[in-house]
């Protein structure tokens, strides 16, 4: 350049335009050397600048117009397979799952997600969820939510490399702490009651932590996970335990069947049948059967070892499992009732004398069907007592003379009772119960519901000295909850009374 001359130089296609201001502050805007000179209009160049800065302002507008307009009318309000703003995706809930899912993804661990919150979430919205999968996800729906917690499970027999995975977690950021407890399963075998098993990992990113569920098999092809017990020398501080929606008790579910999806654009697995599994959310505690008092018992009882016991035992166990089965496939929920339950919480095992099945279920629960269900699986009606109105019971002739007696319960306002009726006279008698809730346990290797308040329901139906062995037992007058409820009229008999 010359003097105070200056000089800018454009870019528009494939030329190149200088432009040179005189003295005079006139503009003349020459073509590149090699062409042709054409000599243009004296524009200021303020109004030049102007013009490309409307130009480009209004080509911004036209990008913005297409992207919201056109592109999200394509791919639908949920996703979008563009690379503009994803909503949300910033959160830390987000990203210490993503943290998280990578983490095990990487060390192959079979993690699938069991958080409540979500699932109902994702049950309520499976669609979209399914059709996420088609494209990035646009908005962050799921865990973009500020929570403390998001809770995953794994099942312990498929994870094959514990240590590493720890060690790999905190090298990522992560603060973890891990629990432990006996193993139950071991409980009944003295030489192992003392082996240690995980429980449960809770892994703190920032401010969010993972709660990871160990998994462990059971007999009977369910799953348990065990109590969230803090040591003495843990941090109670770490994080809010208390609002934790796992591990305040021991816990069974049946063994979900899984299914992948892609959730706030991130894959991972859940319970195929999300419903099911938040309908056992809240009635899955555990009670585990008192090995150490049964031991003493059977120490100070001395427990039958005869033939004639052992297949008893093997025959009432064979009984028991055939009726859960049957009463699974019709849906209807059941407990261990009298001298069953006894048997479980007192000894861990059948008492051979009782020479019977004891189940309850709530009237609630019957269904019209169940005599022919029973009777299909191989266990013809015994005896009908009552009505669904009022002290039904059935009874049901197993194998060799083991009987399956099931007592239905009715509820008032403020107890709970079952009937009984004599055959010959027609006598009703009415068996008081404390309300109480249910419970799973681990009974004859299947899983089986028992009154969570056991002791409370044991003493109503045997008293305080339940602890004490009695072979003898009528049941019309040795109980303690039981009273005389009338007599049903002669003309009902044949309805009330049916002996097969």
């Amino acid at each position: 350049m010359r003097g105070d001359r200056s000089e800018v130089s454009l870019v528009t296609g494939n030329k190149i335009l200088f432009h040179e201001e005189d003295e005079n502050n006139w503009a003349t805007v020459k073509s590149h050397p090699r062409e042709h000179h054409r000599p243009m209009s004296r524009i200021n160049k303020n109004v030049v600048l102007a013009l490309l800065t409307l130009t480009s302002s209004a080509l911004l507008l036209f990008q913005l117009y297409y992207y919201k307009h056109y592109l999200s009318a394509r791919n639908g309000p949920g996703s979008s397979k563009s690379k503009g703003n994803r909503v949300g995706f910033d959160s830390t809930q987000w990203r210490a799952v993503k943290k998280f899912i990578m983490l095990t993804s990487s060390q192959n661990v079979p993690v699938f997600l069991i958080d409540p919150w979500i699932l109902e979430s994702i049950n309520k919205n499976f669609e979209q969820v399914k059709n996420a999968s088609q494209g990035l996800a646009s908005e962050c729906r799921f865990f973009c939510v500020p929570r403390d917690f998001t809770a995953f499970a794994l099942q312990y027999h498929l994870w094959k490399n514990e240590d590493g995975w720890f060690r790999i977690a905190e090298n990522m950021g992560f603060q973890c702490l891990k629990t432990e407890s006996k193993d139950p399963r071991l409980d009944g075998i003295d030489s192992l009651s003392g082996t240690e098993i995980p429980l449960h990992y809770v892994c703190k990113l920032t401010t969010h932590a993972i709660h990871l569920v160990v998994f462990h098999e059971r007999s009977g092809n369910y799953l348990w996970h065990g109590h969230l017990r803090l040591k003495g020398h843990m941090d109670r501080k770490f994080v809010p335990f208390r609002k934790l929606q796992f591990g305040r008790y021991p816990g069974a579910f049946d063994r979900p069947e899984l299914q992948q999806v892609t959730v706030d654009g991130l894959d991972m697995l859940i319970p195929k049948d999300p419903g099911r599994f938040l309908e056992e959310v809240p009635h899955s505690r555990f009670i585990e059967c008192r090995y150490k008092e049964a031991r003493a018992f059977l120490q100070q009882y001395i427990d039958d070892n005869t033939v004639d016991a052992m297949v008893f035992r093997k025959r009432a166990k064979e009984l028991l499992q055939l009726a859960a089965k049957t009463l699974k496939e019709l849906g209807v929920p059941f407990w261990l009732s009298s001298g069953t339950c006894l048997g479980w919480y007192r000894q861990c095992g059948i008492i051979p004398y009782s020479k019977d099945v004891d189940l309850g279920i709530f009237i609630q629960d019957y269904k019209p069907d169940i005599i022919l269900a029973f009777q299909e699986a191989g266990l013809p009606l015994k005896h009908k007592f009552g009505k669904v109105e009022d002290s039904l019971e059935l009874s049901f002739q197993g194998k060799n003379d083991v009987k399956l007696d099931i007592f239905f319960f009715y509820e008032e306002a403020d107890h709970l009772w079952n009937g009984g009726t004599q055959a010959r006279t027609g006598k009703k008698f009415k068996y008081l119960f404390p309300k109480f809730t249910l419970c799973w346990t681990e009974f004859v290797d299947i899983k089986v519901h028992v009154p969570c308040e056991t002791v409370d329901y044991i003493e109503a139906n045997y008293g305080k000295t339940w602890k004490i062995p009695v072979k003898t037992w009528d049941w019309k007058s040795s109980p303690p909850n039981v009273q005389p409820n009338g007599i049903w009229p002669i003309s009902e008999w044949d309805e009330v009374i049916q002996l097969y």
